[in-house]
């Protein structure tokens, strides 16, 4: 086999193949799983947690439609979301050395601004409403 050979074919399969409920079945156990291992393990998932559930009813009183308030929670969980793949990120470069590296520190530092990006979308998105119905 060629390196520069992309066919999936040719790459080994891990798990055995499965499809329909099983598939989703089993990709939500594994989806609990990350999601329970990033709040165990990352501080800043479980301040955006928090922060998210003490959202949802403030949401649910400030959105004056359903369109509205899907913006305000989907704001939250833009950053959980982000706060999941910036752990993934770091928690595979951490996997493969913890000594200091150019690249995997650029890494982590892309990770860290999408959750700070979408962190100033929450504060922005929520800033509006806030404003709008004290005013």
């Amino acid at each position: 086999m060629s390196s520069k050979n992309p066919d999936p074919r040719h790459y080994p399969r891990h798990y055995p193949k499965n499809g329909g409920w099983n598939r989703m079945y089993t990709a939500t156990v594994f989806s609990l799983k990350g999601m329970a291992y990033c709040f165990k393990h990352e501080a800043g998932m479980r301040e955006y947690t928090v922060i998210f559930l003490f959202s949802v009813p403030c949401a649910i009183h400030l959105g004056e439609s359903p369109v509205e308030r899907i913006l305000m929670l989907g704001a939250g969980l833009l950053v959980i979301l982000m706060e999941l793949l910036n752990s993934a990120v770091e928690a595979t470069l951490d996997r493969i050395g913890t000594e200091h590296h150019d690249l995997a520190g650029a890494a982590k530092d892309m990770g860290s601004a999408a959750v700070f990006v979408a962190v100033l979308f929450f504060v922005y998105v929520w800033a509006e409403f806030i404003y709008r119905s004290f005013s």
